[in-house]
């Protein structure tokens, strides 16, 4: 059995474990919501760096053998300071699902929506500029986005306003891919694909985050299958949000 760290900014990551579960059901998992310091999209990549050490601290005390970064903005400023950090623990981090949205799109369009941390990270940065040259990449902050779903807010009118407002202008740009790139939006997944209407396709990239997980268990050697389900749910602030998305898996 393995003990599998998984962190995010708040509750949004519970999308990524949602995937990982499916693929290893019979494994120990930590999640750990740093709802206490949630958004992380704002915030300074030196501020994210310090928590994702201290998250990574307590998650290996409690006998994390491997940690997905279940965020994408924590991905993009911290994953290579971990990595560099802790060199014996193996990390998985997120990153939007570009590759696909550019290899499936038929208007030459695709429209990213992820937060600003995100849109000025490097490892976005650096796929986006292995595509934009053959398709056109239209970006927009996912504004208000975390804040509805850490209240547990998924739909009706006040959720319906807000992701209009960012998911509208892609549309409008020609985008019929919208790739999710934040571990919060997948739960808003069912609005925006109503927003967006059945000619749009709408990318999540954590069933890939998955099967990667999966192969890095096998590659660093990290018995799976056997034992009983387990998972540890941790936050570093009010647990009340981490509870509610928790009981709608």
């Amino acid at each position: 059995m393995a003990t599998i760290g998984i962190f995010d900014s708040g509750s949004g990551g519970l999308s990524v474990y949602r995937e990982i579960v499916k693929l290893l059901p019979r494994e120990h998992y930590l999640f750990f919501a740093d709802n206490a310091h949630c958004p992380y999209g704002e915030k300074p990549a030196s501020y994210i760096q310090d928590r994702a050490r201290t998250i990574t601290d307590i998650l290996s005390g409690l006998g994390a053998e491997v940690i997905v970064v279940a965020c994408n903005t924590a991905t993009a400023a911290a994953i290579a300071t971990l990595r560099a950090a802790y060199p014996a623990l193996p990390f998985i981090g997120m990153e939007p699902a570009v590759k696909p949205a550019a290899l499936g799109t038929k208007s030459g369009v695709i429209g990213v929506l992820a937060t600003a941390g995100t849109l000025k990270g490097s490892k976005y940065l650096k796929t986006r500029g292995q595509f934009e040259d053959n398709v056109r990449i239209v970006e927009h902050v996912g504004e208000g986005f975390v804040e509805l779903v850490e209240r547990g807010i998924l739909d009706g009118a006040e959720a319906e306003k807000v992701v209009r407002a960012s998911v509208e202008p892609l549309l409008d740009e020609g985008a019929d891919i919208l790739v999710l790139g934040c571990t919060h939006y997948p739960f808003l997944r069912p609005l925006i694909e109503r927003i967006a209407g059945p000619g749009v396709q709408v990318i999540d990239p954590a069933p890939a985050v998955a099967r990667h997980t999966v192969h890095v268990l096998r590659d660093s050697g990290i018995p799976t299958g056997d034992g009983p389900f387990r998972i540890d749910l941790y936050s570093s602030g009010s647990p009340d949000s981490l509870r509610r998305i928790f009981s709608l898996l």
